[in-house]
């Protein structure tokens, strides 16, 4: 995952600027994006049991997802928090609920205390930039990319990220992994042939039912349907 000098310096040049114009956004500003994103997360992604629902807790004025979370959570799907447990290693998603007992963790996130370790089916990623392309400039520790490419079938990936956030590429590498969905306050795209497609709702529920039937996703129901075969 080394990256050269040029294209280092790039991205970390691009990440201070869009961190700086991200947590300038007016207050106002953020809750009426927030609140349009979430919207069409509700009206896209009805899950249900048995998904696993991966999502982060808000940093540095990203999109905050918890409530979103809590609906799911109340339809009976299981959502989880992820946790550093060590540099260079993939990210661990710990079993999160409204009210569970949390602790600080890695740049003092609150993370769930002793809940049971969970494999997301979804996973909703707040870039720090997206590309044209899904591609996702985050905070640089290569968290995630590790995590996705560690994760067998890999998880739905859904970058919840504000207009702002918007840059033409993020020069991705071969280790980068793209997003298949990217959600904002104006509206939801799929990946499609390298390049970002315009998506209803409707459009969306369909790409994700696509996609869970190409990965054999939920895991939890396609374990059972396998255990029943045997």
């Amino acid at each position: 995952m080394t990256l050269s000098p040029e294209l280092a310096l790039w991205r970390k040049t691009q990440r201070s600027a869009l961190l700086e114009r991200r947590c300038a956004a007016s207050a106002a500003d953020h809750a009426r994006w927030s609140a349009a994103i979430e919207a069409q997360l509700r009206q896209a992604f009805v899950l249900d049991a048995p998904w696993v629902v991966g999502f982060c807790w808000p940093y540095q004025a990203e999109f905050d997802a918890r409530p979103f979370a809590a609906w799911l959570h109340a339809r009976g799907v299981q959502t989880a928090l992820p946790v550093v447990v060590a540099k260079g290693q993939p990210l661990e998603f710990r079993a999160w609920w409204p009210g569970v007992a949390m602790a600080p963790g890695v740049y003092d996130i609150p993370v769930p205390v002793d809940t049971d370790v969970l494999v997301p089916d979804v996973l909703l990623v707040p870039p720090v930039g997206i590309g044209a392309a899904g591609d996702r400039l985050g905070y640089g520790g290569g968290f995630f990319d590790r995590t996705l490419a560690a994760i067998a079938p890999p998880p739905i990936t859904i970058a919840t990220a504000f207009e702002l956030s918007r840059v033409p590429t993020t020069h991705p590498q071969a280790h980068d992994i793209l997003m298949d969905l990217v959600i904002t306050e104006v509206g939801i795209e799929g990946l499609d042939d390298g390049a970002l497609q315009r998506l209803d709702t409707v459009q969306a529920a369909a790409r994700v039912q696509a996609l869970a039937q190409a990965r054999s996703l939920p895991r939890a129901q396609m374990a059972r349907v396998q255990m029943a075969r045997a």
